[in-house]
């Protein structure tokens, strides 16, 4: 298995010794998601035996090559012309991955003060909450034997690990990111999470703002 990705001014490279292992379509998906979630790529490309897979995000204002652009000019996979879609079916053009950036946590932002209109009854007025960085599978514990990273009730640093995000078998730390008290964990071991879901709520400590 290879890929490789390009961002603003760089390009990596690597490739994985486990090129039996097959890809499948949550694989598929949770790479989408990745790359959607990171505003540090361009374009991102994966072979993995016959499998090839090719991503490009679009600068807002580019267009896609011509014959591409419009129901006229819209073609299926073996070139010939695809019927326009009737006009019960047709949804609406989804925004432009540059506008929903905006609207979503930024990949580093895994801390934020909650609104209060926002808050669920019983967390504190200024909780602060650790949110997933990506898409992937939560874990509170390295290891299924192993003790949980953090319990509510835990004093943390900004620096102290609280889970682990599994993606595509990467394990990601996930820090808590300020200092306090863990009031919440709100996810179940070994469940899936999204993309700038809350994961763990932390309560400044007594003296912080």
């Amino acid at each position: 298995m290879s890929y490789s990705s390009r961002g603003i001014g760089s390009r990596a490279r690597c490739s994985d010794v486990n090129s039996e292992r097959n890809l499948t379509f949550q694989d598929l998906v949770q790479l989408v998601e990745l790359i959607k979630s990171s505003a540090g790529f361009s374009e991102f490309h994966l072979r993995m035996g016959d499998v090839e897979l090719d991503l490009r995000r679009h600068a807002q204002g580019d267009h896609p090559p011509g014959g591409m652009n419009g129901a006229n000019g819209a073609h299926g996979l073996n070139g010939a012309a695809a019927p326009a879609p009737a006009e019960s079916a047709r949804q609406p053009a989804p925004a432009p991955v540059s506008a929903l950036a905006g609207a979503l946590p930024q990949p580093g932002e895994t801390l934020g003060k909650t609104p209060d209109d926002d808050s669920p009854a019983g967390w504190p007025p200024d909780a602060r909450v650790v949110k997933s960085p990506m898409v992937g599978t939560f874990y509170r514990a390295s290891e299924p034997d192993a003790a949980p990273f953090v319990e509510a009730g835990a004093m943390v640093e900004a620096d102290t690990t609280v889970c682990i995000i599994e993606v595509m078998k990467l394990m990601n730390s996930i820090a808590a990111g300020a200092a306090g008290v863990v009031t919440h964990i709100l996810v179940e071991d070994g469940a899936p999470v999204e993309f700038g879901q809350p994961i763990i709520v932390i309560a400044p400590r007594a003296g912080q703002a």
